[in-house]
């Protein structure tokens, strides 16, 4: 295997990707307009791609709004996301809490609604 990421399929592609680089500090590796791969420049090999979901690339069954998934992300500091996703007027589905098998998570939605589940080790 070469590389693996997942795409999230969206109508706003910028607006989704700028989403993920304002909340995690993911940077963009390409950038057009029907498509964005992102990566994290402190975990090689961490990339998330931005999908343009009536792209002629997605097969017509796949181009309705996603359902039945969340992305996970570990961080180092759940609350520090917490503050950035309400300072950008994110969607918060779950306000951080700490979680009985050692985990501080939160869970918001991104602009193309999918869950986004930002976790970190309850200190």
């Amino acid at each position: 295997m070469k590389r693996q990421f997942t795409n999230i399929l969206t109508e706003e592609v910028a607006v989704t990707a700028a989403f993920y680089v304002e909340l995690l500090g993911m940077t963009p590796q390409f950038s057009s307009d029907w498509f964005v791969n992102l990566v994290d420049p402190e975990t090689p090999g961490l990339e998330l791609g931005i999908l343009n979901q009536t792209s002629d690339i997605v097969p017509v069954r796949a181009q309705k709004a996603p359902a039945g998934v969340i992305l996970t992300f570990v961080v180092d500091d759940c609350d520090t996301v917490y503050e950035r996703a309400r300072a950008l007027n994110a969607v918060i589905v779950e306000a951080p809490r700490d979680l009985p098998y050692g985990q501080r998570r939160m869970v918001v939605r991104d602009p193309a609604g999918t869950f986004v589940d930002i976790s970190s080790p309850v200190r």
